[in-house]
């Protein structure tokens, strides 16, 4: 270390919002490190700081010997700190650690880690593009990290082979269940930023649905296989494995609201919509015979988005969905006849699924063939106008008030950014206005300007002149703490109105969606214009980094996560927008 001796330093005060700093100036350092010695003062960062200097303001790069200061200097700074301006240097409270003193799972949970790629293992994209998606549900890691095989009423092995699974080896032992091998991958991913080869739940999916162990037609490996039935395969699969306690109040008796615990499946709670429906013969000779139309209730595990040549939009294909023809047998006429079936959504899941169906079968060919047809969805989807009227009148008041609430939390970011502009606008008029002054005559006019500001009344209030003149008052302007104060506040009050508005039943059902909107959080596209081949690839939107004390996520920097097998990369949004044209699930 070296240490300067009195000799070769110089003593100088800085004033700074009206209090003085005796600093030693070191004349052979530059402006970057007096701004530092400032910064350890007053805590604003050099990079905020206006230091003023015969001729303007003070440089990073300036040699300070070239000011030619003497002792007793005066220096007037301008400037405030970041935040809530109680920023100074100290000694991190938590010994600082390295990646590369981490294991490897501990590097895989730290800020900023890429999360882990699956293997190919041949023709294997429409399954990881699948497991990746399904991962993203962080409800559904929660609950498999909970799940064992006996609990579920599955065989359990007795077998030592049963502990292996914490080394990706649990399908070596008698159980193969498809959940607990979901389970031990999820797992297993969460612990690495690699490629991890799902070796094990492949043979567990294979063996529950031989479909996928399908051999390819040129006699090298396995087939391809659609992703969109891998998905509906393992959901149905965990519908029927992965079991919760769902506790719900008994407020049909006026004696006993005791919560009852139940059992539930995991999907029907949070993946598992219902429709209601209407079904009705298009033939006028079976309503004149007296047939009524039929209403039914079914439960889906996703929604078809139809393509057709006068489908565009996601929403058109979805409505098309939900209105079929069906041809059948009519009681009353003794004959088949075409039937339209109606449906509406009676209950919204808390994670939708909708499925663009782009392959069908060709007749004329005899083979699986793909629609190519744009159809673009939204990165916002609003599912209200498919609902029926019972549950559109519990969703509308909840969708109104948050459409308010992010106007108003618009507003007020450009309200942040109108007043950055004319601060900005005002420091640099002060300093045009400075520059070429000595530092006394800079000095007196900062003075001066500070007691005229004392003198200024408070917004809301104007002094008239002797001439009849009103006298406007200075502009104060907010700080970015008081800004995120404000907004605190306002996302405090804003989220107790919406649970006002909540209709009670819906509330209830803590699963199920409560305003209609769905966030778009994971897409899979096929490439390719054949059904048989192609190649698989997903995508999941990023979550925002988690606080280690709070738990809480924090805000999204909006770019999302490119699974293409076991390479895995950073995209922004823009390139969702342009899988319109490509997209499967």
């Amino acid at each position: 270390m070296i240490k300067l001796t009195r000799s070769l330093v110089t003593a100088v005060v800085v004033k700074h919002q009206g209090k003085r700093h005796d600093v030693d100036l070191d004349p052979t350092s530059t402006g970057e490190t007096f701004k530092y010695q400032l910064y350890s003062l007053t805590g604003v960062e050099p990079e905020r700081q206006k230091i003023l200097v015969k001729g303007g303001q003070l440089k990073d790069d300036t040699d300070l010997s070239t000011l030619g200061v003497k002792s007793g200097h005066t220096f007037m700074m301008m400037g405030t700190p970041s935040g809530d301006g109680s920023a100074r240097l100290e000694r991190p409270k938590e010994k600082m650690r390295f990646v590369e003193d981490m294991t490897e799972a501990e590097a895989a949970k730290i800020e900023g880690a890429t999360p882990a790629g699956l293997q190919n293992l041949g023709n294997t994209c429409y399954l990881n593009s699948t497991l990746q998606t399904l991962r993203s549900v962080p409800e559904l890691q929660d609950e498999l990290s909970r799940y064992s095989a006996s609990s579920a009423g599955g065989a359990s092995s007795s077998s030592s082979m049963g502990d292996f699974s914490q080394f990706g080896l649990g399908g070596l032992g008698a159980s193969m269940d498809m959940t607990t091998s979901l389970r031990d991958l999820y797992k297993q991913m969460s612990e690495t930023q690699e490629g991890f080869p799902p070796l094990m739940f492949l043979n567990a999916l294979r063996i529950a649905f031989p479909q996928f162990a399908q051999k390819s037609k040129t006699g090298n490996g396995y087939a391809q296989q659609d992703a969109e039935e891998a998905w509906s395969q393992i959901v149905s699969q965990l519908r029927q494995k992965l079991k919760i306690k769902d506790s719900t109040t008994n407020g049909a008796s006026s004696e006993s609201t005791t919560p009852q615990t139940t059992e539930k499946s995991f999907i029907d709670k949070y993946l598992a919509g219902r429709f209601e429906s209407v079904l009705e013969c298009d033939d006028p000779m079976a309503k004149e015979a007296g047939e009524g139309s039929l209403k039914g209730e079914d439960v889906f595990l996703k929604l078809d988005c139809h393509i057709s040549a006068q489908i565009n939009h996601l929403r058109d294909g979805i409505l098309a969905a939900l209105e079929e023809k069906i041809e059948k047998k009519s009681p009353v006429l003794d004959r088949d006849a075409v039937y339209t079936k109606k449906s509406r959504i009676a209950r919204l899941p808390k994670y939708l699924t909708v499925h663009f169906v782009r392959f069908f079968w060709k007749r004329e060919a005899q083979k699986k063939a793909k629609i190519m047809r744009k159809v673009t969805f939204p990165p916002e989807l609003d599912v209200v106008e498919f609902c029926t009227d019972e549950l559109r009148g519990m969703l509308v008041p909840v969708r109104d008030k948050i459409r308010e609430v992010r106007k108003d939390e618009q507003d007020v970011q450009r309200a942040r950014k109108r007043q950055k502009t004319m601060h900005k606008q005002e420091e640099d008029d002060k300093e045009r206005e400075l520059k070429g002054k000595s530092p006394a005559d800079a000095e007196k006019l900062a003075e001066d300007k500070a007691a005229d500001k004392e003198k200024t009344p408070k917004a809301g209030s104007a002094n008239a002149g002797a001439g009849g003149d009103t006298e406007l008052p200075d502009v104060v302007y907010k700080t970015d703490a008081e800004f995120e104060a404000e907004r605190a506040a306002s996302i405090l009050t804003a989220k107790r109105e919406l649970l006002e508005l909540i209709n009670p039943e819906l509330a209830a059902d803590d699963g199920a969606n409560k305003s209609g909107l769905y966030e778009l959080r994971g897409v899979i596209t096929h490439q390719g214009a054949s059904a048989d081949s192609g190649h698989y690839t997903s995508y999941v939107k990023k979550e925002g980094p988690k606080d280690p004390k709070t738990g809480k996520r924090k805000e999204e920097d909006g770019k999302w996560w490119w699974f293409n097998d076991d390479k895995v990369s950073e995209v922004d949004a823009e390139k969702i927008e342009m899988l319109s044209g490509g997209g499967n699930i």
